[in-house]
């Protein structure tokens, strides 16, 4: 098994070992979410709810909207009209810097990792929400900041470790292989411990292998956390996702179970070709089988 699938048990492990308290429990609630730029509507009344411990996925060709309302539930796009509930509170003006406080980790469509900083310092950032000192002990070099400096930094170790790529904690992202890279940023996000994970197309340049891998971790992960996951390799999808929104030209089309959504004929159709089967349970599949149009 790869890397991913069998993550090395560490001692101390932030990401993927450690257990929270009690089952998932917490609810991203997005209502009647619209998104006008100018005069042009990429979302329009758009609703989804991703239930705790669930991997909801959100599915369209290219401009449907999708990438919009990710971007919403990110913080990094203000929406027109509609409401989004996390814990059961309003989400109001939300901004990227919140996700982090509010439980929440978001990879990109790429890797956004820093070129300047080493591997091990990139996923010391997605760890700053467990820091004790404040910017005044770090700025006098009091004891408190180097135990948090310490603390932080086998926490990074832990997650690196938990996905192969402790060997590469002193290299620079930009001498990595594509997917090496992938797995730093997967890593920078698991080791803050979300209560809910937004992944944005995480198995994109990675081969078969590799995505087959990819897809046992997410369902993992599902134990203990909520995932939302934007992807467009469609058995991917189909065999790790709970519940599927499907979006065109900014409108949703479809909603439901994997095996409802493939039985939508529009959806068939228009997104998912003939050729795409749901898998049934512990069934392997082609990681990329069927049509997708981007």
């Amino acid at each position: 098994m790869g890397p991913l699938a069998q993550p090395t048990p560490t001692a101390g492990s932030t990401a993927l070992d450690r257990t929270t308290a009690g089952a998932p429990s917490s609810r991203l609630e997005m209502t009647g979410i619209s998104v006008a730029f100018g005069g042009v509507t990429a979302l329009s009344d758009v609703s989804l709810v991703v239930e705790p411990g669930q991997v909801h996925g959100l599915i369209g060709p290219n401009g449907a909207g999708k990438t919009t309302l990710f971007n919403v539930a990110c913080g990094i796009v203000r929406p027109t009209a509609g409401s989004m509930t996390w814990r059961g509170k309003p989400l109001r003006r939300l901004r990227p810097h919140q996700l982090a406080g509010l439980g929440i980790s978001r990879t990109l469509q790429g890797v956004g990792l820093f070129p300047g900083m080493t591997v091990l310092e990139n996923v010391m950032i997605g760890a700053h929400r467990h820091a004790r000192a404040g910017f005044a002990s770090a700025l006098l070099a009091l004891p408190r900041s180097d135990r948090d400096e310490r603390e932080l930094r086998a926490r990074a170790t832990a997650a690196l470790a938990d996905l192969d790529a402790e060997g590469f904690a002193g290299r620079y992202p930009g001498g990595l292989p594509y997917p090496v890279q992938k797995r730093v940023a997967l890593a920078r996000a698991l080791v803050a411990e979300p209560e809910l994970l937004l992944l944005d197309e995480p198995a994109s340049g990675l081969g078969e292998d590799e995505m087959h891998e990819l897809g046992e971790l997410i369902r993992r992960l599902s134990g203990r956390m909520s995932v939302l996951l934007v992807e467009h390799h469609m058995d991917l999808v189909m065999r790790v996702c709970d519940r599927i929104t499907v979006l065109d030209s900014g409108k949703q089309i479809s909603a439901g179970t994997p095996a409802e959504v493939q039985a939508d004929p529009a959806v068939t159709e228009a997104y998912l070709g003939d050729d795409v089967e749901v898998p049934a349970a512990g069934e392997p599949s082609a990681t990329d089988g069927g049509r997708h149009r981007g």
